[in-house]
């Protein structure tokens, strides 16, 4: 069963940046297509950014394009968010998560409801 803890939330002012850390075990992590996914308190859960488990494909929602950066390390078991030019509506819980890929390893998700494994998540404040 895979395994996922989040790191390298806090409290940013608008146009920094923060990079989160996902550390994946217990599964073999190249077969997982990943994302990150965030919620804010009353919202719906979003999903802002997906990666194939070959790495060779990846999406993001409209609002983070240009702004977010997802990238995997399969040596070190481990998917990062890397957020820059942070904005206050950028304040959530962001989560990441996984599912095994199969023999679709090019295709990435398109959906928070694509994913099985998920991480407690980490918060992120953008503010003043």
């Amino acid at each position: 069963q895979l395994q996922l803890v989040e790191s390298g939330g806090g409290l940013v002012q608008p146009g920094g940046s923060l990079r989160l850390t996902c550390a994946t075990s217990g599964g073999n992590f190249g077969f997982y297509a990943v994302g990150w996914v965030r919620q804010a308190p009353g919202q719906e859960r979003e999903g802002v950014a997906y990666m194939s488990s070959s790495g060779a494909s990846t999406k993001y929602e409209d609002s983070v394009k240009g702004r977010f950066t997802i990238s995997r390390d399969d040596g070190k078991e481990s998917v990062y968010l890397q957020m820059t030019n942070l904005k206050p509506e950028d304040t959530a819980v962001y989560r990441c998560a996984a599912r095994h890929a199969g023999a679709t390893r090019d295709r990435a998700p398109s959906s928070p409801k694509d994913f099985d494994h998920w991480g407690r998540g980490t918060q992120v404040t953008v503010s003043p």
